[in-house]
């Protein structure tokens, strides 16, 4: 190991400068030492059941998570790295029709990427140090505790919507941490806060940031759009507004957002999804499980699979209203998901026309999945309200 001081700094000054050069725009510097608070305070959202539908989120994940040395006996420091993925978005016209994505899926799958510069750090590393390096690197795909590390070592600090703030790219960051036996002096956290502002907590339209800090998961658009591979609750799909995969609202409303730098190196775009990022919705309605696959392959939108891409589709459509959207409604309702039936009924029973009310009792006399036809049902309660008298004569 190395033991003096100047050594030290030498060796972290070149870590910090390579891996700028592997492509990413932050890198500091944290000790291996447990997370302890960290720990229990994920172990508190388990409890309180603000991690309710991620099965995988378990407390022995997070035991392990919190304890680097768990992760790779005889660990001495975490080196954190950020990569912003701020990309300039286009104005969209005609927004009508079309869906919002979160803008890291805008580029190609970070943890492919992310992964990729991290294994070209430590490998450049192991030649130009030329000392035995173990290390194990991860994002947050992995049991580490990301932001954990990333605010002990300064990268960063909390906001109040459980996201890292930069001061110099924002929240627009992913994170990844590569777990060394390299001694390495940690830099010190930084002494920023959010002060007063709570612009992402009053700006959620779902309330799912209960408290500073605290975020309950089952009310979050990013999880009911990408995680939820089952049915959206009834009393979330009106505050899911256009938003089709994941949700930037409480990043694009956070006053340190304004100031951020773009990426020294960017990562890749995707074709998949318009510089808007926006999506035509009639679009994603007719695509099948092949078409689906080589639009999205590579892409962070995989996560959300076909069936869950189609039914976040149904439920923006709805939320548009416009009766632009009924005819593609309508050819989802023979979909062979009932998923993706079941929310196309209740889009229709939202729009609430004519030809919307017709399709659905037609349906109605048709279908033989009981989840579908509890939404047709339901939807067409709610088409017969809101009819104009006109039509229900």
């Amino acid at each position: 190991m190395i033991n003096s001081t100047e050594a030290m700094d030498n060796m972290k000054s070149l870590i910090k400068k390579y891996a700028v050069q592997c492509g990413f725009d932050l890198v500091r510097v944290t000790g291996a030492e447990e997370f302890v608070q960290e720990r229990d305070v994920a172990l508190n959202r388990i409890k309180a059941g603000h991690m309710g539908g991620l099965p995988w989120f378990t407390e022995s994940r997070v035991r392990r998570g919190a304890d680097p040395e768990t992760l790779l006996p005889g660990a001495r420091s975490i080196i954190c790295l950020g990569l912003s993925y701020l990309a300039e978005q286009a104005e969209d016209p005609t927004s009508y029709n079309k869906g919002k994505v979160a803008r890291y899926a805008l580029v190609k799958d970070y943890h492919r990427v992310m992964k990729r510069r991290m294994k070209a750090l430590v490998r450049g590393l192991e030649e130009q140090l030329e000392i035995p390096l173990e290390a194990k690197w991860y994002v947050d795909d992995g049991p580490m505790l990301d932001r954990a590390a990333a605010a002990r070592s300064g990268l960063g600090w909390f906001g109040k919507n459980t996201n890292i703030l930069t001061s110099s790219h924002g929240s627009w960051i992913l994170l990844g941490q590569v777990i060394t036996n390299l001694e390495l002096e940690p830099d010190p956290s930084l002494k920023k806060t959010c002060g007063t502002c709570v612009r992402c907590i009053d700006d959620c339209p779902t309330g799912a940031i209960v408290a500073p800090f605290v975020v309950d998961n089952a009310r979050c658009i990013s999880y009911q759009t990408i995680e939820n591979k089952g049915v959206i609750p009834l009393e979330m799909r009106p505050l899911i507004g256009d938003w089709v995969f994941g949700c930037d609202i409480c990043q694009d409303v956070c006053p340190v957002n304004r100031r951020a730098e773009p990426p020294l190196q960017p990562i890749q775009k995707v074709e998949a999804v318009k510089p808007t990022g926006k999506v035509d919705l009639a679009e994603l309605l007719e695509l099948t499980e092949e078409e689906f696959l080589s639009r999205f392959r590579g892409t962070s939108i995989m996560r959300a699979k076909r069936v869950g891409l189609q039914k976040n589709a149904c439920v923006a459509l709805g939320n548009d209203g416009d009766e632009a959207g009924v005819p593609a409604l309508i050819s989802a309702l023979i979909n062979p998901e009932p998923l993706v039936r079941g929310h196309a009924a209740w889009a229709l029973g939202n729009i609430a026309t004519e030809e919307a009310f017709s399709t659905l009792e037609r349906a109605s006399e048709s279908e033989m999945d009981p989840y579908v036809i509890e939404e047709i049902e339901g939807a067409l309660k709610a088409a017969g309200v809101k009819r104009p008298a006109s039509q229900t004569s």
